[in-house]
């Protein structure tokens, strides 16, 4: 009798221990699904509250709150070695839909519409005769220190890889840029 119970209380323990197991993997899943590029359009409408906007350098991630709640995670790609975004306390200074660089883009030909030189560098590179320049598409553009903020880009990856601005996943920095008010504090740190 006694070693049934033993294996009664074995296969107790085991149905338990198998259980919490389940839940902790859920749990941890939903973490990982929710854990980049995801944003609580409902909570950042209806909580009340100041809006905040946390850049982490270290993660490359931003994180977004109203009155205090976390309402959004995006990946982020910053400035690289030599053009560094820095870190700081700042606020949003200006907000631009359609936003294009004055320094970063191309020079296109006049007749043709076709890229001459990509990447390029106004402060350095001599413009071709027969061309324009046109700047890079900076999308939902929110400028917090200077030139440098926050925008959309087709290139996000999990490094710094900008000339200084904050790049994020199109889809993310729209919804940042619709809850991000003129005066939204901006916090940039490692």
């Amino acid at each position: 009798m006694q070693a049934i119970r033993l294996s009664f209380q074995q296969w107790y323990l085991t149905v338990l221990m198998f259980c919490l197991l389940a839940l902790l993997a859920s749990e941890r899943a939903e973490a990982n699904t929710r854990g980049v590029n995801w944003f609580d359009e409902n909570a950042a409408a209806n909580t009340s509250g100041a809006t905040s906007i946390h850049i982490n350098l270290s993660e490359q991630r931003a994180y977004f709150y109203k009155g205090g709640r976390l309402v959004g995670v995006s990946k982020v790609s910053s400035g690289k070695p030599g053009y560094s975004t820095r870190p700081g306390h700042f606020r949003v200074l200006s907000k631009h839909p359609n936003h294009r660089s004055s320094i970063y883009g191309s020079f296109v030909d006049r007749q043709t519409g076709r890229v001459v030189k990509a990447d390029v560098n106004t402060r350095r590179d001599r413009r071709p005769p027969g061309t324009y320049y046109r700047g890079a598409k900076m999308n939902h553009y929110i400028r917090f220190n200077g030139g440098i903020g926050l925008h959309a880009s087709g290139h996000v990856p999990d490094y710094p890889a900008s000339h200084g601005c904050v790049r994020m996943p199109p889809h993310m920095a729209e919804k940042f840029y619709r809850y991000a008010r003129v005066g939204t504090p901006v916090k940039v740190s490692w």
